[in-house]
């Protein structure tokens, strides 16, 4: 199962995505997280030691030179586009807790040629998981889906959308909807966070005519409470651990029901 995660920045992608893979792997299951998202630290939020040491592909200057044939910043250089990635994983990944992670780095914008190796690289690796991995991939994504293409988009099984109740929320979600039907990618469901009520889930479900919700987690002033005490989020609170294993549920069965469809 591939499952993408995307929203605007501060809606709760990180611990969806995080609860996601600690589920999946006590479950039995095994499970490769990717930190896609810059201004996230899934490393953190997963208990990782010494996360904050680690350093995204995205600024290993020698491994991107080794692979594409051009340096990090070189303008008009030549480089490979499909460079060696499948054995980066094992090399680059991180393993606690059953979980394995690797953490991507930002994918360049502007249009200018000295991004382009580390550009190539990341978006190999990207493709790569996706389609050469039997692992459960769990993506963690910024407030958009600039790491996935028409190739890759194929095979996701599901894109998770995270909005709160917010006007910025829900058009954030919007612009990911016609972003991922551009490329292909229709498997798009809406997660719910921080509802606080049931006008708070009305609101939602009446500014998103047409997505499928697949679940709706609520605020818990605990987990806000734990967060400023540097304690672990991920046990903060029942409640949400109880929600997010109903998502878990819901797509397995929708996955299940897909696959005997086809």
């Amino acid at each position: 199962m591939k499952i993408a995660i995307s929203g605007k920045g501060g809606v709760g992608k990180t611990i969806l995505a995080s609860l996601l893979s600690r589920t999946f792997a006590e479950a039995g299951y095994a499970v490769l997280a990717i930190d896609a998202d810059p201004d996230s630290n899934l490393a953190a939020t997963l208990g990782f030691p010494h996360s904050d040491e680690i350093t995204p592909i995205s600024e290993m200057d020698a491994l991107i030179e080794e692979r594409t044939g051009a340096s990090p910043g070189q303008a008009g250089s030549f480089f490979k586009l499909n460079p060696k990635v499948d054995d980066l994983p094992e090399k680059y990944s991180l393993k606690y807790n059953g979980i394995r992670l690797m953490v991507m780095g930002r994918i360049k914008k502007g249009g200018t040629g000295c991004y382009c190796p580390e550009n190539a690289l990341l978006q190999a690796l990207i493709t790569h998981l996706l389609l050469g991995r039997d692992e459960v991939v769990i993506l963690d994504m910024e407030a958009g889906i600039e790491h996935l293409g028409r190739a890759t988009a194929k095979a996701v099984d599901k894109l998770i959308v995270v909005v709160e109740p917010g006007r910025r929320s829900v058009e954030t979600a919007h612009r990911i909807g016609k972003l991922a039907q551009e490329i292909g990618l229709h498997n798009i469901v809406i997660v719910g966070n921080k509802v606080r009520s049931q006008p708070d889930r009305e609101f939602l479900i009446s500014s998103l005519p047409g997505f499928e919700f697949l679940g709706f987690i609520p605020y818990d002033q605990a987990m806000v409470e734990a967060d400023l005490a540097n304690l672990p989020l991920l046990d903060s609170s029942p409640q949400i651990i109880n929600e997010v294993r109903n998502i878990y549920q819901a797509l397995l069965s929708t996955v299940q029901a897909t696959s005997k469809i086809k």
